[in-house]
């Protein structure tokens, strides 16, 4: 629900869970450690609530922000004339918190909130919702968790009632422990029965070879068939606390009145816990190939991209967008338009807090695969010899309207204030982010891409019918500054 849209520097992410989907073909969401934030002023700044900081407003509304003595952050974004309300509670804990034994409880704790506290039933959660009209759900990424709902405004008590009981006094009843765990066995077995689903999976794995980062959001079958309800007291324990959490509401909600609802229901949650420190993510690259008899190949390749932090985090996301951002992307009119290769070409730059990764995925034939990997490479050299001007206005204007257009849903917008908390420490201007993609030239992206794409170690991701993929070793070579002539035979 709040995944979809690339707002606020947030690059889609192929490998956040959703609960009513039950695979992990609908991907959001960000990795890694809160760095520094990259941006050290508010435009224009107002205060509210007990410390006053950090509260700021956006391009199209303002944000009020207050924080409760234990630390909690409540941020809200006014839409007056909007009759429902979107609302979460945000932790800064995912999947890249689990220690290797435990695979999969940040995703299993995600689904045991929902089923059962020691005030509601399963059934209860559902319906108290549902019986206003509402919805209610959950997502899980690699470094966030994430509990939502959205009902009209006259509900909000209501939702923020049930989201504080699902995180305060869930049961993790036995019963219904296992009966969830197989839930997910399901849910396991259909990602690895979907091929974009494993070579995403395989590729982040790939990338990050024997790190919590690489690792499938959904766990393994043995890890997850292990976990008692005390791991994931104890998870709960380590992982949530009011410092290491946002809750975050837009549309016709009013901040006071969000704040007194919050505050009696999460005032006295833990201030911080001893959660474990985060190791920095390594990016190592490589190949992983499963043939399977399929009538298309799926294929991603990529190469270490940019942390949220770093200057080039937003000229990686014009470069993709350049590449393959949209039908008039080099790639989309190069590799399907002009050539009819595939019916699917895309590039992504995934921005984590410590790490990044560009990449491209194309779905294609098993004889046209031949042809495809040369003429993405090619496409990859022509971007690290030139771009246009005209190209990167292109590209500002798609990153501008998907930014501005995501402020019309609350949805959005409270995700968008949650993130930015989470990342930065505070909101961002819609302006500020569009000032910084204003400085950025067609030199600085054609540089970029010469230091993204050439004489590094790549990660080579193929399933489906891919025996006759280019080898690692081959691709790697095509990909140096001295091994490529600017036109391919084939």
């Amino acid at each position: 629900m709040w995944g979809r849209a690339a707002i606020a520097g947030m690059a889609l992410r192929p490998d956040a869970t959703k609960r009513e989907l039950h695979s992990s073909s609908q991907r959001a969401e960000n990795r890694g450690r809160i760095c520094a934030p990259p941006f050290p002023s508010l435009n224009r700044a107002g205060t509210k609530g007990n410390q006053g900081e950090n509260a700021g407003s956006n391009l199209l509304m303002g944000v009020e922000v207050t924080r409760l003595p234990n630390g909690l952050t409540i941020a809200t974004d006014t839409m007056p004339h909007v009759e429902s309300v979107a609302l979460g509670i945000w932790v800064k804990a995912g999947a890249r918190n689990e220690a290797p034994d435990r695979h999969g409880i940040a995703h299993l704790l995600e689904h045991m909130a929902f089923k059962g506290t020691e005030n509601r039933t399963a059934w209860q959660i559902a319906s108290d919702i549902e019986n206003v009209g509402g919805e209610i759900n959950a997502t899980t990424s690699v470094e966030t968790t994430s509990y939502y709902a959205r009902v009209l405004r006259n509900d909000m008590p209501l939702a923020i009632d049930i989201l504080s009981d699902i995180l305060t006094a869930s049961k993790f009843d036995e019963g219904e422990l296992e009966r969830e765990k197989q839930v997910i066995m399901q849910e396991i077995g259909a990602a690895h029965d979907t091929p974009d689903d494993i070579v995403f999976d395989r590729f982040t794995e790939t990338a990050y070879r024997h790190q919590p980062i690489g690792r499938a959001i959904l766990g393994e079958p043995e890890t997850v068939m292990s976990f008692t309800s005390d791991d994931l007291r104890q998870y709960m324990q380590e992982q949530y606390s009011a410092d290491r959490m946002v809750v975050t509401a837009a549309g016709g909600i009013d901040h006071d009145e969000f704040v007194r609802e919050v505050e009696k229901r999460l005032g006295s949650f833990r201030p911080h816990n001893t959660a474990p420190t985060l190791d920095l993510a390594h990016y190592v690259g490589g190949d992983f190939r499963e043939n399977r008899e399929l009538m298309d190949a799926q294929v991603l390749i990529g190469f270490e991209g940019r942390a949220y932090h770093v200057r080039d985090f937003y000229a990686s996301q014009l470069l993709s967008m350049i590449l393959g951002g949209g039908m008039s992307s080099r790639l989309f009119q190069e590799v399907r338009e002009k050539r009819g290769l595939c019916y699917s070409v895309y590039a992504f730059h995934w921005g984590f807090s410590d790490t990044g990764l560009f990449g491209i995925h194309a779905a294609t034939g098993r004889d046209e695969l031949v042809e495809l990997v040369p003429v993405i490479i090619d496409e990859l050299h022509k971007a690290a010899n030139s771009i246009g001007i005209e190209e990167v206005d292109r590209a500002r204007a798609q990153y501008r309207a998907s930014l501005l257009m995501s402020q019309e849903s609350a949805a959005s917008r409270a995700g968008q204030i949650a993130r930015q908390f989470l990342l930065y420490g505070r909101p961002v201007e819609n302006s500020e982010l569009l000032d910084r993609l204003s400085l950025i030239t067609p030199e600085r992206l054609t540089d970029l891409a010469g230091r993204l794409f050439l004489n590094n170690k790549p990660t080579i991701a193929g399933v489906g019918p891919v025996g006759r993929l280019m080898s690692f070793d081959r691709l790697t070579d095509a990909l140096s500054t001295n091994a490529h002539t600017r036109t391919i035979a084939v």
